[in-house]
């Protein structure tokens, strides 16, 4: 990215870009100096949207961020406005190099870095200690609200203070859903919050006649207590209790004795290698893949330099900039599992009448993002420069280290469900519309893209990455900044969500296939 006075009008991101972004609003008539020659705007351009910085012909690639994001409809003249009414989405050839080749692996750290984590007795480590309350169908979602009901947080912590809550983890299946994958899958997402390392010790609540059986959960996954925590997990069905008022009250029972073993646990130095990182972006604009989006990908680095995990996920949102990803892919199997995805969505959106290229939201396109090339190389750019090791199925249990990548839809509640369940023990979420996402288990941390957004949300936003774009700081300090504000969260500090008490109502599990 070229680095803009203070003052410069717009932003040209790569050298051959065929558009510049606006820096703030700019008046219709405003000439402007560019590299190409003078260009006069024959109309106002919106902070954050494109403008032509020369002739760009009717179907011509339009190119930004030194990639194609769309096809010019009608003859573009220098300073015109490029959006939603002269740019449009074409297929066009954008296969990765195969064999990949290597990606640079980073050096690693000459002082090893921890945090203070809780150790679970699977060896795993939590930067939460919670007690999760889950039904396996939304005929047990009351119940299971209820028994979380009897545990406030405030009354909770003047005996409990190393417990951070009790949590209701409820949805709208678990019944007259699909066998096979649509199954499945609701049963991979339970199964990774039950024995999430944010999650101390759980109960489980059933109807009883229900598809998604506990007995089958418990067996195919393996859901079984351990000597260290005999009472958890516990598995209650509502009809075999004789009725919601005496499972509510076998529940609680239930999490009262696990309370003193979850209070028993205490932080300790961990290092680094035990964090699991979420990448998340919501409600972008056009910012998003100049400041909040980049600098994300300096702390991604930096954690996978110091042996962490990132996991970059939405997979329609790296659709159009996928080939960036295969380049970096450690072998053929992996870049041949992230294309399996890619084909998959295409015919999964096929199937319905829908289109990938559709996915801009009226947000986003307010924001100054035209296409959906255009967002998924913005959105890409959480990911960093690391090699990527591995490609997962949605809420697929993450056991390998370095930079990975999961299937997940691009919408924030699904998509951060299937991380979260994969085992993601901390997140940052990056938004240039404004977001007030929270996460429980996992505390998130929330990036604005501009300052303006920060000064409008402050009370929501944990960091203000438009420094970059107001020139006071640089991608890589801002990304260093967010990456100790990482470590720093992952010990015990709290998010602006956690603060305002947000993330009980965000678990969506993926519900796939028609319901019976």
């Amino acid at each position: 990215m070229n680095s803009p006075g203070l003052d410069a009008p717009i932003l040209t991101l790569r050298v051959g870009d065929d558009v510049a972004i606006a820096r703030f609003p700019l008046a219709a008539g405003l000439e402007i100096i560019t590299k190409s020659g003078l260009v006069r705007l024959p109309q106002t351009i919106p902070a954050g949207h494109k403008i032509a910085l020369r002739p760009i012909a009717d179907g011509a690639p339009v190119r930004k961020y030194g990639q194609i994001i769309g096809f010019a409809q009608g003859t573009l003249r220098p300073g015109d406005h490029v959006h939603t009414h002269n740019l449009v989405v074409r297929d066009f050839e954008r296969e990765g190099r195969h064999p990949p080749a290597s990606a640079v692996q980073p050096p690693p750290p000459e002082i090893p870095r921890t945090f203070m984590g809780y150790q679970r007795p699977d060896g795993r480590v939590g930067t939460r200690n919670y007690l999760a309350v889950i039904s396996s169908v939304n005929c047990s979602a009351s119940v299971a609200r209820q028994v979380k009901d009897r545990f406030p947080d405030d009354l909770l912590r003047r005996e409990y203070d190393q417990v951070d809550g009790v949590i209701a983890f409820t949805h709208k299946g678990g019944c007259g859903l699909q066998p096979g994958t649509p199954h499945q899958l609701l049963m991979r997402v339970l199964a990774g919050i039950a024995r999430h390392p944010n999650i101390a010790g759980c109960v489980l609540i059933g109807l009883g006649c229900e598809v998604n059986q506990l007995d089958q959960l418990r067996r195919e996954h393996r859901l079984e207590p351990n000597p260290a925590t005999p009472e958890s997990p516990a598995f209650l069905n509502i009809q075999a209790m004789g009725g919601t008022r005496k499972t509510i009250d076998a529940a609680a029972q239930a999490v009262q004795r696990l309370l003193p073993m979850a209070q028993a646990c205490r932080r300790t130095p961990q290092p680094l290698s035990q964090l699991i990182l979420a990448e998340q972006c919501g409600g972008s604009d056009a910012y998003s893949g100049v400041t909040a989006n980049p600098a994300l990908g300096v702390a991604s680095d930096e954690l996978v330099r110091h042996g962490g995990t990132s996991v970059l996920a939405e997979t329609p949102e790296i659709y159009g900039a996928e080939h960036l990803l295969l380049e970096r892919a450690v072998n053929p199997d992996v870049a041949n599992r992230l294309m399996a995805r890619i084909r998959w969505w295409e015919d999964h959106v096929r199937l319905h009448g829908a289109s990938i290229d559709n996915n801009p939201a009226p947000g986003n396109k307010a924001g100054g993002l035209t296409t959906i090339y255009e967002k998924s190389l913005g959105a890409i750019a959480k990911g960093g420069q690391s090699p990527l090791t591995a490609v997962y199925e949605y809420a697929e249990p993450i056991r390998d280290s370095g930079f990975c990548f999961m299937d997940t839809p691009g919408y924030d509640p699904v998509s951060m469900t299937g991380l979260v369940s994969g085992g993601c023990n901390i997140a940052v979420f990056t938004t240039g519309r404004g977001s007030v996402y929270g996460c429980k288990p996992t505390p998130c941390i929330k990036v604005a893209s501009s300052t303006p957004l920060y000064r409008q949300l402050e009370d929501d936003m944990d960091l203000n990455a438009g420094t970059i774009l107001d020139g006071t700081e640089t991608i890589e300090q801002v990304g260093l900044r967010l990456f100790e504000r990482i470590i720093a969260v992952a010990g015990g500090q709290r998010t602006r969500s956690e603060v305002n008490g947000f993330g009980d109502e965000e678990f969506a599990p993926w519900q796939l296939g028609p319901t019976f």
